[in-house]
């Protein structure tokens, strides 16, 4: 735990990472995320006034959560409380909040608590805070890189306000680096750097709106570069390269950006776009995502959005949930790929999940059909004396194998197939056997 007072200014430690060194400590100071501390908005007019309540910051690594928190620490004339939710547990937090009540009632100064990482804290832990957020005894900042709504106690949700942060722009991340080679108290203005424009435009985008990552980049390539004659250190795309070498994408295997790329990769198939859904693959796939998990999500687009519009969808993809499990990565991506493509560009229809949607919900809701005696098995002695298959019209008996007969005593709809595709055909066919449903059939010649 570490109490921050108003100059936070002499707490930066002259050894520390650069990232850390760089972290703004004024608004002035603080680059990006307009949305949500540009001028006029909410959170900034509070931070400003010094009338920050309950707050809950979220968005991927390296976009400026701890430095809200670090620019809150600086501006408010209440304490300011850290916790760090992987190494505390509900004895420091009591403790805090034992310092908090003394600290408001002795001298009337209220408390902030900022947990970093809050989504570490379990059920208890989090309810351990509840009484005193909700009773001001502190004022609770939260910073998480995982969806509150998935990981926060709703209760402490519903007492905060909630701040989502995005990625870092690329000019965002730019600006930021520009200004660490020029700061020389904090940052590396005494090394005389000569950053190139390309090694720039590589470090903001293989950071991929990581400050930190960014930061962490340019200090290695500049620390273990030598300078020149001139006594410059000439830092160029060569240098940038090396730096910062595989780009880290923000994908949490079983959280929110999870659910939100497989999300945006079946409503890019579904949407007809080949290109969105192979980038959303490629991400999943850089990221380490399983094949078979993706495979079983493309098997299930393929009978859900395209359905009998192209019934080779399933096949194909279901051939590529097989392919993908026997043959494993890297190979796995280029059946994956082509399944992907094929059940985007395949005409699309969601009658048959509509259908069995209806069915189920007839089901469940009304009367129970009796199955007419005409329909029911024949195949065990006794069948006969019952009734059992009496009046049974055999299909292929029939002109076109349609005999015309009713197979539920009540007439119910729930494929109700579209124009689309192989699909159009299916209905074609169905409207011949309504036709002949309502007119009746006669025997083939065979059977006359």
């Amino acid at each position: 735990m570490t109490d921050f007072f108003n100059d936070i200014s002499e707490q930066v430690d002259k050894n520390a990472p650069l990232a850390k060194r760089m972290r703004p400590v004024s608004l002035d100071e603080f680059v990006g995320q307009d949305a949500v501390m540009g001028e006029g908005r909410i959170l900034r007019r509070a931070i400003e006034a010094d009338r920050i309540a309950s707050l809950i910051i979220f968005g991927p690594p390296g976009t400026g959560k701890n430095t809200i928190a670090n620019i809150i620490a600086g501006k408010t004339k209440a304490a300011f409380v850290e916790v760090n939710a992987v190494l505390s547990g509900v004895d420091d937090l009591r403790k805090v909040i034992a310092l908090a009540k003394e600290r408001l009632f002795t001298v009337g100064k209220k408390t902030i608590l900022f947990i970093d990482e809050i989504h570490r804290f379990n059920k208890s832990q989090q309810d351990a805070l509840l009484p005193d957020v909700e009773n001001g005894t502190v004022i609770l900042i939260g910073a998480t890189t995982q969806n509150p709504y998935f990981y926060v106690n709703p209760a402490l949700i519903s007492r905060s306000l909630i701040v989502e942060i995005k990625s870092l722009s690329k000019e965002a991340v730019k600006t930021i680096l520009k200004n660490a080679v020029k700061d020389a108290e904090r940052g590396l203005g005494k090394y005389n750097i000569e950053l190139s424009e390309e090694a720039l435009e590589h470090i903001a985008e293989k950071s991929d709106g990581d400050a930190r990552m960014a930061l962490n980049a340019l200090e290695i390539g500049v620390l273990t570069s030598t300078p020149g004659a001139s006594g410059r250190i000439l830092f160029d795309l060569a240098v940038a390269q090396e730096s910062i070498q595989k780009k880290k994408v923000v994908y949490d295997k079983d959280g929110d950006e999870h659910y939100n790329t497989i999300s945006a990769f079946i409503k890019s198939m579904r949407g007809s776009d080949p290109d969105a859904a192979l980038y959303y693959l490629a991400k999943m796939l850089y990221a380490g995502e399983d094949p078979r998990f993706i495979a079983r999500r493309v098997v299930i687009c393929a009978s859900e959005d395209v359905g009998n519009a192209d019934p080779t969808a399933v096949i194909l993809s279901n051939t590529a949930l097989q392919v993908a499990e026997f043959v494993g990565m890297p190979e796995a991506r280029i059946p994956l790929a082509q399944a992907v493509v094929y059940v985007a560009t395949a005409p699309k229809s969601n009658a048959s999940y509509l259908g069995i949607d209806k069915a189920l919900e007839d089901v469940k809701n009304n009367v129970t059909f009796e199955i007419p005696d005409y329909l029911k098995s024949t195949g065990y002695k006794g069948a006969e004396a019952l009734g059992h298959g009496k009046g049974y019209k055999y299909s292929h008996d029939y002109e076109g194998h349609v005999s015309g007969q009713e197979y539920i005593p009540e007439k119910r709809v729930y494929y109700e197939p579209t124009m689309m595709g192989y699909e159009a055909r299916i209905k074609a066919f169905m409207d011949r056997v309504k036709k002949i449903k309502k007119q009746g059939n006669t025997l083939c010649n065979k059977n006359r």
